[in-house]
């Protein structure tokens, strides 16, 4: 959830972690901190509030200079959002300092300990018992820093990245990792660490992906050496070449990466098919599914298992899967799935949805899954990331960077892979008839200019937030494929505005919501020409006769829900398992056009971080 940046090597350090805190700050933005070390002194500024409060108070309070630095931005978990909180932490000696993204479960045990040791604590953070556990380690082994960092976390339960600083011994940085990520950007003497590549992607191409388990040593003149932190066994590090670039990371104009993110969405889903799909051939091509059709295939089941946004898209693979591949699915929640012994056979196919691919309760899903001898698919967007690493095969979405905490181009993306693999699957397994596989790929093909043909909706759709952004209440009603979509709708309003909303099967309305339908309540309703066209209909009928004020999204050229509607957003026709792709369009820039006229922080909405590594 944090997000942590250090170097060490011949440039001031202080630009580049402060550019690579103001890049992860999707990651957490409650609170920020730098430490510096000048050759002779080690110096830290840290508040309460965003990079840029860090950065206003640390040159008025600080010196700059330095080749070596740590700094971390927050998502707050053991102690609330302060100036002390703020990492980096001391040791009690001041020699050691720490950033650290995850959560030390026993640290209060642990501080108890210390405590009788005579180690007093300023902070009410686990991280500040992490960092003088590892100088009590120093102190009474008479060992050095990261071999005390190893000691250290062999007594520690939980998940973490860290990145630990000695003024006595200045020319490294120990790094490891558990259960958070962490990168380390190798240059030309020198090292760079973060949570993902973002904040040296213009100094070096070259990255070393830290597996759970296993901390470095970096030091200028040398070479990185990866050990176990359970048997300090020597690994032999991969270094990775970089695909990222600088221009994907930036706004590029937009006033928001959310905005910039929705309007990316034709060329990323395009991305995504790209060299998968050949629509004129009526090949899919997918290596994960290739290689292990006949297991995915005969599957009695499949799980999917996300959080969040990532969920809604498996709520909607769901219809896709069990429609065209006939595969009986269930979507879980992650966080619920680890958790109630759930019956899993080697039957069982277990699909995980992640945007960032380090999402910790989808993670342990498929830890499970694995145990109980299931076969793990993983659909992530970053190439590396854990969940890619950690299940039996899978796609990536292609979606490129997705900056923005509430995610928009993701949910399109992993809509389109897991479309493909229930195609692929039904035409292995004959459920879908090659007519109908080939219109599949042509529809698919057209869908990027559909969305642009969507985003064009924008200036009416400026009108319609307007009109509604001072509403305390919003309820979205969709069926069947856009059921899903309608949870999806109410999740960003929620997201970014902090507007209460929900999401509802259109036919669930009468069973409990209606109740809440007066004059003042905006009520989005999804109603495509395809699918359950009519009873959406008599859905907004039954709306209407309350005076409910009714938002439809409806295929171009309707006119029958014209007539009943308030306001009327038009997409494009496309069949009817590829209208989620289309119809989130416009929920999203509503979101979006809500949250701006109401003044939110639209791509750090507060309480959030875009990628959960703590439970």
């Amino acid at each position: 959830m944090c997000g942590i940046v250090g170097y060490i090597g011949h440039r001031e350090a202080y630009p580049i972690v402060l550019k690579g805190l103001q890049r992860l700050e999707y990651r957490g933005y409650d609170s920020a901190g730098i430490a510096l070390f000048d050759g002779t002194d080690l110096k830290m500024s840290k508040t309460k509030g965003k990079v840029a409060d860090l950065k206003a108070r640390l040159e008025s309070e600080i010196s700059t200079d330095g080749t070596v630095g740590i700094g971390h931005t927050r998502w707050a978990t053991h102690g609330e959002p302060n100036d002390v909180n703020s990492h980096p932490h001391y040791s009690n000696s001041g020699d050691l300092v720490i950033i650290h993204n995850g959560i030390i479960e026993n640290y209060d045990a642990l501080k108890k300990e210390l405590k009788k040791r005579g180690y007093t604590f300023k902070s009410d953070t686990d991280t500040e018992v992490l960092v003088n556990l590892i100088e009590d380690v120093i102190k009474k082994e008479g060992v050095k820093l990261g071999k005390a960092v190893q000691i250290a976390l062999n007594q520690t339960v939980g998940a973490y990245a860290i990145a630990v600083f000695n003024k006595t011994k200045p020319d490294e940085i120990v790094v490891a990792r558990l259960g958070s990520p962490l990168a380390i950007g190798v240059g030309e003497d020198e090292f760079f660490v973060a949570s993902d590549a973002s904040p040296f992607i213009e100094f070096t191409n070259n990255a070393i992906y830290l597996e759970d388990g296993e901390m470095a040593v970096v030091r200028r003149h040398k070479n990185v050496r990866v050990r176990k932190i359970k048997d300090d066994s020597l690994v032999d590090p991969y270094m990775q070449e970089l695909q990222l670039n600088l221009e994907q990371i930036e706004k590029g104009g937009y006033e928001h990466f959310m905005l910039k993110e929705i309007h990316e969405q034709p060329n990323a889903i395009s991305d995504t098919y790209r060299g998968r799909m050949l629509a004129d051939k009526g090949i899919i091509r997918m290596a994960g599914v290739d290689d292990n059709m006949e297991r995915i295939a005969n599957a009695k089941r499949i799980i999917i298992v996300a959080c969040g946004t990532s969920w809604h898209a498996g709520l909607v693979a769901e219809y896709i899967f069990e429609d065209i591949a006939r595969i009986p699915v269930e979507v879980e929640y992650a966080s619920e799935f680890r958790y109630r012994n759930p019956v899993i056979t080697e039957n069982d196919v277990v699909i995980a949805i992640s945007q960032s691919g380090e999402t910790a309760d989808t993670m342990a899903a498929i830890k499970l899954a694995k145990e109980k001898g299931a076969f793990a698919f993983g659909v992530c967007n970053v190439v590396g990331s854990s969940i890619s690493r950690e299940t039996h095969a899978g796609a990536y979405t292609h979606a490129g960077p997705e900056i923005g905490v509430a995610s928009t181009k993701a949910f399109t993306t992993q809509i389109t892979v897991l479309t493909l693999m229930a195609l692929k699957l039904g035409k292995f397994k004959g459920t879908i008839s090659q007519s109908d596989f080939q219109f599949h790929l042509q529809e698919m093909e057209r869908i990027p200019e559909k969305v642009k043909e969507a985003l064009k909706s924008d200036k009416l759709i400026q009108e319609v937030a307007f009109k509604y952004k001072d509403a305390p209440n919003c309820l979205y009603l969709g069926r069947g494929y856009n059921f899903p979509v309608a949870l999806e709708g109410a999740l960003k309003l929620k997201e970014i505005s902090y507007i209460h909303a929900e999401g509802y099967p259109a036919a669930e309305m009468k069973h409990g919501p209606i109740a809440l339908i007066d004059e003042q309540m905006p009520v989005v309703v999804i109603a495509t020409k395809k699918g359950h066209y009519e009873k959406v209909v008599s859905n907004i009928q039954e709306i209407k006769s309350r005076k409910g004020k009714i938002i439809a999204v409806v295929t171009k050229g309707d006119e029958e829900v014209r007539e009943l509607a308030d306001y009327v957003i038009e997409v494009p026709e496309t069949i009817e398992s590829l209208t989620p792709l289309l119809t989130t369009i416009p929920l999203q820039l509503l979101s979006y056009h809500i949250a701006v006229m109401l003044g939110k922080n639209v791509d750090q909405p507060r309480n959030l971080a875009k990628s959960v590594t703590v439970e």
